[in-house]
């Protein structure tokens, strides 16, 4: 999916593109947590892996060194979701490790591939990265 930097993010703030994800999305580190987690859901809906990969911890599960096949698996998944919708419940920000509580609403095709889930965070060397995620829900 495309949009204009003029066009609503993705990520369900209310706000412009331009001033919301995309500066992640160019290369700005974002403050929170919650930024992050935004600008991942933005990112996966607008079929950014380079991203995706950019923000996610070594501890991931899906982490991994083989970037040709992960890159495709998140094009795959991004080209066959329909991002709907967004929603934060809570966020726990610390200066460290942070959590988002949130759900995701997608579907695929006439799937419901919707879920909630309690995500961590850890801040390495400045950056947050998304490190794992419980589903809740």
């Amino acid at each position: 999916m495309k949009i204009s930097s003029n066009s609503q993010c993705p990520c369900g703030t209310l706000i412009k593109y331009k001033k919301c994800c995309k500066p992640f999305h160019d290369g700005s580190n974002p403050k929170t947590a919650e930024q992050l987690m935004r600008s991942r859901f933005s990112a996966f809906s607008l079929n950014k892996s380079d991203y995706i990969i950019e923000t996610t911890h070594p501890d991931n599960q899906d982490y991994t060194l083989n970037l040709q096949s992960w890159e495709k698996d998140i094009r795959n998944f991004s080209d066959y979701t329909d991002f709907i919708k967004l929603e934060i419940y809570e966020t726990i920000e610390g200066k460290e490790e942070s959590f988002v509580n949130f759900r995701a609403t997608l579907k695929q095709g006439k799937l419901d591939a919707s879920f909630n889930e309690n995500s961590r965070f850890l801040k390495v060397k400045g950056k947050w990265l998304y490190v794992d995620g419980i589903f809740t829900d």
